[in-house]
């Protein structure tokens, strides 16, 4: 069944990883953040609302409509006094109009039927000229071939099914820059990111975190059996001497400027 973004055991499931180097770079390629007053709408856990600030924003805030995922946050960020955290949707955010200077949605739009009602409320409370960055998952980002960075393909080698769900939920490239450039944005950039997403120091660290889904809503698809059964594909695919291994995803950017 789908992950449960409001069961209290699923709170920290966004909240234990931190902005990989590759994420930060290409942001700092992209754009400058020192002095913005910067959204991240679908926060979860705050991991990139925390990147965000540490980038030097003025401020974020960070806006999910689960109220666990947002405890999650407040924990994560709880050193930081340059972070708010506000319960709202993508497509209700509650915030004033033409306050930020840059929104982070980041994978927050595959979860979404309705691109336009969520970017039109980012329209909504971005300043004139504001950015507004999208990163998500195209199909194409999702039916790369597994191998020992990319353990996601194994997934969907294991169970086609799981692929068909996870293609279904996804947004074409054209279809998101059709709806941005619809809704008062100009997408001045896509870029594509093989982002690092954690480095393990042995198999049966991947292995275990697999197995507790961390992070990763597609796995709450499969009953605890069909979990198991990926985790013994899992090994029998990769090297056991291997180590460490450095997992990555693919993801696409785009980055849409208000007009």
């Amino acid at each position: 069944m789908p992950m449960n973004f409001h069961d209290k055991n699923n709170r920290m499931t966004y909240a234990t990883r931190i902005a990989d180097e590759s994420w930060i770079s290409l942001i700092k390629e992209n754009i400058d953040i020192s002095g913005k007053e910067a959204a991240d709408i679908g926060c979860g856990g705050g991991i990139y609302t925390k990147a965000l600030a540490s980038l030097g924003a003025s401020h974020v805030t960070g806006i999910d409509f689960s109220e666990e995922m947002l405890k999650g946050a407040a924990e994560n960020c709880k050193a930081l006094d340059n972070v708010s955290l506000l319960k709202g949707s993508a497509e209700h955010t509650g915030l004033p109009d033409d306050r930020f200077d840059i929104i982070l949605e980041r994978a927050l739009i595959h979860h979404l039927k309705d691109l336009n009602r969520c970017f039109r409320e980012s329209a909504r409370i971005l300043k004139r000229n504001g950015t507004l960055i999208i990163q998500d998952r195209t199909p194409e980002d999702c039916l790369l071939p597994g191998d020992v960075n990319h353990i996601r393909g194994y997934f969907f080698e294991k169970y086609p099914a799981l692929a068909s769900k996870e293609i279904a939920r996804r947004h074409a490239s054209d279809k998101v820059r059709e709806s941005l450039e619809s809704n008062g944005f100009f997408v001045s950039k896509e870029v594509q990111l093989q982002e690092t997403r954690r480095v393990y120091h042995d198999l049966d660290s991947l292995c275990n975190e697999i197995m507790q889904r961390t992070g990763r809503s597609i796995l709450h698809e499969l009953t605890d059996g069909e979990l198991r059964e990926l985790v013994l594909f899992i090994k029998n695919k990769l090297d056991r001497s291997a180590a460490p291994i450095i997992e990555k995803d693919s993801w696409t950017l785009w980055f849409a400027v208000k007009v």
